[in-house]
């Protein structure tokens, strides 16, 4: 069995807080980082690696997020569409001193009720016979047009609590989506639904982000024989190159006994979010689990023999590690372990 453990943030990215360290009781998980044969390479957000990982190219300068998530969100549409599809999530900005803060999903619900109306809204007053919006999911948004836009953008990922203006799309036709993204956030400006969940005190929806556009992919090899996740994306990944996706394992001593054989991915973004949002102590509770649930298990694993290789792989807006282990790696004795933060 070869693992590769995909996690995100692992390290944290701001480097002024080296407290955050502090206290941290994660011996196997610092013992596999100190005796593998480590790699750093530029910073990637995750769906940019996993594209990568699957041979995937950027679509006129996008990552194909958006068609690839259709074969979760709209299978039918999946297999048939000629269309180009891109990505147009629901997000909150807030103006923060001199810039404009992004806030995603994972910082607000959307019932399906909502977002339906959103939709029939959108499409009212400002979709036509050249792009219509579509919600799939009440959390992921979409817009199709016939043909793929002269336009380079980023993924909700990249901007997420970010300044938005440093992301805004480019190229020759980026000035009319300029336009359009303008258009959205006055009609959503003053649209009932936000009145109404602001006088529940939730979060309001006044824009979207378009980004992760592409044409269906009708041929996709995977470098694996299963992906673990909770992730959508990846899940996304499995269904569209037909290889096997299984939610995390709740027992990851018991799954380990199965010796099921391949390559397996294994995602891990639950630092994810608290990274992005700055929550030190939900990343560094994460953290704690991680070590007990599921570095503690591998590391005997690997000891055993009961994994052949084990690859952490993790990125955060620095960079991005790669971290190869295999059982004679850990009688390395001149290796000696090293804090989680000199790996970083």
């Amino acid at each position: 069995m070869n693992i590769n453990l995909l996690i995100p943030n692992l390290f944290w990215s701001d480097t002024s807080q080296p407290e955050i360290y502090d206290g941290l009781l994660i011996d196997s998980l610092e013992t596999l980082l100190s005796k593998g044969i480590s790699k750093t390479n530029s910073s990637l957000e995750m769906e940019t690696w996993l594209c990568k990982q699957f041979n995937l190219e950027q679509q006129h300068g996008n990552w194909p997020i958006a068609p690839l998530m259709l074969h979760i969100d709209a299978p039918a549409l999946a297999k048939t569409s000629k269309d180009f599809w891109m990505c147009a999530d629901p997000v909150h900005l807030r103006i923060e001193q001199n810039h404009i803060m992004l806030a995603d999903s994972q910082s607000f619900k959307i019932s399906p009720e909502e977002a339906e109306q959103f939709m029939q809204d959108l499409n009212r007053y400002l979709g036509n016979s050249n792009f219509i919006f579509s919600a799939f999911h009440p959390h992921r948004w979409y817009i199709r047009i016939p043909n793929a836009p002269e336009m380079q953008t980023h993924t909700l990922s990249q901007v997420t609590c970010k300044n938005i203006n440093n992301f805004l799309p480019t190229g020759k036709d980026s000035i009319i989506w300029h336009k359009i993204f303008n258009e959205v956030q006055m009609l959503l400006h003053e649209h009932p639904i936000n009145q109404s969940r602001e006088s529940r005190g939730e979060l309001v929806i006044n824009s979207i982000w378009f980004g992760g556009g592409g044409n269906i992919l009708r041929s996709i090899h995977s470098p694996y024989t299963h992906i673990w996740s909770n992730d959508d994306f990846s899940r996304s990944l499995a269904l569209a190159s037909s290889i096997n996706h299984l939610n995390l394992p709740t027992d990851v001593n018991n799954w380990l006994q199965t010796k099921t054989s391949g390559n397996h991915l294994v995602v891990l973004d639950s630092l994810r979010s608290p990274a992005k949002y700055r929550n030190a102590y939900e990343w560094r509770e994460t953290l704690k689990n991680m070590e007990h649930n599921w570095f503690l298990p591998l590391y005997r694993a690997i000891k055993n023999g009961k994994v052949s290789r084990l690859t952490i792989t993790t990125s955060n807006e620095i960079a991005s590690n790669d971290f190869a282990i295999t059982r004679s790696d850990l009688w390395k004795f001149w290796l000696f372990s090293k804090p989680l933060s000199t790996h970083g």
